[in-house]
């Protein structure tokens, strides 16, 4: 078969990466799982917490684990045989669609201030997981807190129950946890809660031998979470961090076009190298096109050029666009990653069809205003407070004096915003402290959403720039998404 001609290959970047999706409401499927090797450790039945920002696959592997034929292709990827042998049980997050055996946030909330410990909720919460009859026959979540505080001999019994039927069939049991930032709104009582959560977490891996939890949580929020209780150090023994690299965004870009369903797909795969099939549908790419940059920037300069403009000037493609994409903590969403492309693809579509290559260079950095505000989206999702705090300096421009910052939100009421948005129960946990401007851009520092120079001074990184309006000097405009 010939190589795919640009209008195919423009073809399949329009189609293979689609319109951007939701890891709430769309999860992965057998044939477009991506593993990057740097997410392995992750999926380790023995490492408790998986710390992961918005976007780099905390969701997503929440569900691939909880599927049988998901966790066997990520057990083939990784060649961990264990995963094949381990049963996944969900006891926190997103997805309640499926007769969830735990409870929702709003009734966290109510839980929490009718004076329940964070220790009471979740031992109760384990008992119901594991299917314990006298707490799974209850009719509500007060009672089966209130049997579980008053049966606390029961919670050892049914964990040594547990760990027994499970080790009987040579398994491991995980428990698995994720959409944490959506606890509770107050930021003090959504810590309380993960400490209560993280040392049952740890009291699990001590006294059994197959019972396991994995919990996937924002690093911020793993930080800040007081860990008080006993071995507590053991806790970041069994931690992880969820990032992409250059090189792992290029491969899941390279992996999803080989994946797609169509004759432009297929010859993607032969122009392309020796891809493996692994049956219905699923193919591998090869192991150049996931993990050496030389490689990887000749086929995406097939698809892209060579540069952002007319010469090397402008700068080059294959390190451009992951560079304006990042966020301050120098990660890439991939999600803001593939809809950028995807974006890229159909404006040079409708404006610059005749271009010689798929993707015209002005339509990438078009392109970055949709994956702005895809990002953005998912900022208001998990931290509305911070879209609110940005949101202030709108038609400013960066860099910007820290006392320009702290005089917008004065004049915009910030505080007052942030207590009615939290009042609402939306857009995730709060800020530590909501009242003082110094601890707000310190913590937007930490989430990555500024960046600082020096100490006076803030700048914005332009994949949440660009969906403000905030403008910089000789950067990239915003443009109409």
């Amino acid at each position: 078969m010939s190589e795919p001609t640009v209008h195919e290959y423009r073809a399949l970047l329009t189609q293979a990466l689609g319109a951007p999706t939701d890891a709430d409401t769309a999860g992965p499927d057998f044939r477009t799982l991506f593993t990057p090797s740097s997410h392995r450790v992750a999926l380790d039945p023995d490492v408790t917490v998986v710390r992961g920002f918005r976007g780099t696959g905390k969701t997503c592997w929440a569900k691939a684990l909880t599927d049988p034929e998901l966790r066997r292709v990520a057990a083939d990827a990784y060649m961990m045989p264990r995963l094949k042998r381990t049963e996944v049980r969900t006891g926190f997050g997103t997805d309640r669609s499926n007769d969830p055996a735990f409870p929702d946030t709003r009734t966290i909330r109510g839980l929490v201030a009718a004076g329940v410990q964070p220790d009471e909720l979740w031992s109760a919460v384990i008992l119901n997981v594991l299917g314990t009859p006298e707490v799974r026959q209850l009719p509500n979540w007060t009672e089966r807190v209130r049997w579980t505080r008053e049966n606390f001999e029961a919670y050892g019994d049914a964990l040594h129950r547990a760990d027994r039927e499970t080790r009987e069939k040579k398994e491991t049991l995980v428990l698995l946890f994720d959409g944490l930032e959506h606890l509770h709104t107050d930021r003090r009582q959504a810590d309380l809660l993960l400490s209560g959560l993280f040392q049952l977490a740890l009291e699990l891996r001590l006294t059994t031998g197959t019972l396991r939890a994995k919990i996937f949580v924002r690093p911020d929020m793993y930080d800040s979470a007081p860990k008080a209780f006993a071995d507590a150090s053991k806790l970041g023994a069994n931690a992880t961090n969820l990032s992409w690299s250059r090189e792992n965004l290029y491969g899941l870009l390279f992996h999803q076009l080989g994946n797609y369903d169509g004759s432009e797909a297929k010859k993607f795969r032969e122009a392309t190298g020796e891809w493996r099939a692994e049956g219905d549908g699923r193919y591998l790419p090869p192991v150049a096109l996931l993990a050496d940059q030389k490689r990887q920037e000749e086929v995406f300069i097939s698809l892209a050029g060579p540069f952002m403009g007319k010469d090397r000037r402008k700068g080059h493609t294959y390190t451009w666009i992951p560079n304006h994409l990042q966020d301050g903590k120098a990660q890439v969403s991939p999600r803001t990653w593939l809809s950028s492309l995807g974006k890229a693809a159909r404006l040079t579509g409708e404006r610059w069809a005749g271009h010689p290559v798929p993707l015209h260079y002005d339509a990438i950095s078009e392109s970055l205003s949709t994956a702005s505000a895809v990002r953005v989206a998912e900022l208001k999702d998990d931290l509305g407070w911070a879209a609110l705090a940005v949101e202030q300096l709108e038609g400013n421009q960066v860099p910007m004096e820290a006392t320009t910052v702290h005089y917008a939100w004065h004049v915009g009421s910030l505080a007052s915003k942030v207590r009615a948005l939290l009042e609402s129960e939306k857009g995730g946990s709060g800020p530590h402290n909501i009242d003082d401007p110094v601890a707000l851009l310190k913590e937007l520092d930490d989430l990555g959403v500024v960046t600082r120079r020096g100490t006076d001074t803030v700048d914005l990184p332009d994949i949440y720039r660009l969906a403000f309006d905030i403008s910089r000097r000789g950067g990239v405009p915003r443009m109409p998404v």
